[in-house]
């Protein structure tokens, strides 16, 4: 018996729900038996009294994708998909993440911290510049700022969600992301969005943006990314599945932006799709996933 964990208490709990609910379905489809269960952050003890061998893990952003249902379910030795607490925790935080990635020489645009109440320390590097809380996930509470005067601002948004605020230099070009699968990378996917940048409208709400797969870059930039989100991935003890999320600006650099341990498996969401193009259906995704192979 499969229990599939959705909901949670984060800024995604919406986008959880529906995640949850189309890997129930798939899971139903192939004759597996499973349940949905709608965790609100405070009724885990309802969970614990279900007879289930393994959860799958459907909980995006705080609670769900930090190691907190990890640390849980490893208390109770139960089985769980995707990558284990540690991992999961490390790669929610975006601040660890950078520092792990730059530990492995990875490729990252220039970036400070700030803590709520501490003083702006003095910025080397140039406008315009990305300031995000480093524990949310789906572009919650980040802020594109081109002027200095419009710092503190940004900051007090980040600062509502989390007490540490990253501010990095702000890369212009095209987002990619790569879907990892059981230790290999799938096709890479171009996002386009028609003004702003890939936030939380962009990516759940929005009908304009476009996802390209085949995503445009030449055969050999392509294997490249992929080759640079295996490396991130691995870097961080990453398992089973994921997304690395990369921007290239003009000249066609790439910068590792973050990754996600538990991505979006909506209509909407860019890991079915990435399995698609592969072959893969969103059933066979699903049932890949949680047998890890």
């Amino acid at each position: 018996m499969i229990a599939v964990l959705m909901g949670g208490n984060s800024a995604e709990r919406e986008v959880s729900l529906n995640s949850g609910n189309a890997v129930y379905d798939a899971l139903k489809n192939q004759g597996v038996e499973c349940f949905k269960f709608n965790w609100h952050g405070n009724n885990l003890a309802k969970l614990w009294v279900q007879d289930f061998d393994k959860a799958f893990i459907v909980l995006h952003g705080r609670g769900g994708e930090d190691g907190y249902i990890q640390r849980q379910l490893e208390q109770h030795n139960i089985a769980y998909t995707g990558s284990n607490a540690i991992a999961s925790q490390q790669c929610m935080n975006k601040a660890t993440t950078k520092d792990i990635w730059q530990q492995h020489n990875l490729p990252l645009s220039s970036s400070i911290l700030v803590k709520v109440g501490q003083q702006t320390p003095n910025i080397n590097f140039p406008l315009p510049w990305a300031v995000k809380p480093i524990l949310e996930g789906s572009s919650v509470g980040i802020s594109k700022v081109e002027t200095t005067e419009a710092l503190n601002k940004a900051l007090e948004l980040a600062w509502q969600y989390d007490e540490i605020a990253l501010v990095e230099q702000w890369i212009e070009g095209s987002e990619y992301t790569v879907a990892i699968l059981n230790g290999k990378p799938l096709p890479v996917i171009q996002i386009k969005i028609n003004q702003g940048f890939y936030d939380y409208e962009s990516k759940y709400l929005s009908n304009d943006t476009q996802y390209l797969c085949p995503c445009g870059l030449s055969n050999a930039d392509e294997k490249e990314l992929q080759k640079i989100a295996m490396q991130a991935f691995t870097a961080m003890g990453a398992k089973t599945w994921g997304r690395v999320d990369f921007i290239l600006d003009r000249d066609n650099t790439p910068y590792l932006l973050e990754i996600n341990t538990v991505p979006g498996m909506t209509s909407h969401s860019l890991m079915p799709m990435a399995a698609q193009a592969q072959g893969i259906s969103f059933d066979a995704l699903v049932l890949a996933i949680l047998n890890n192979e």
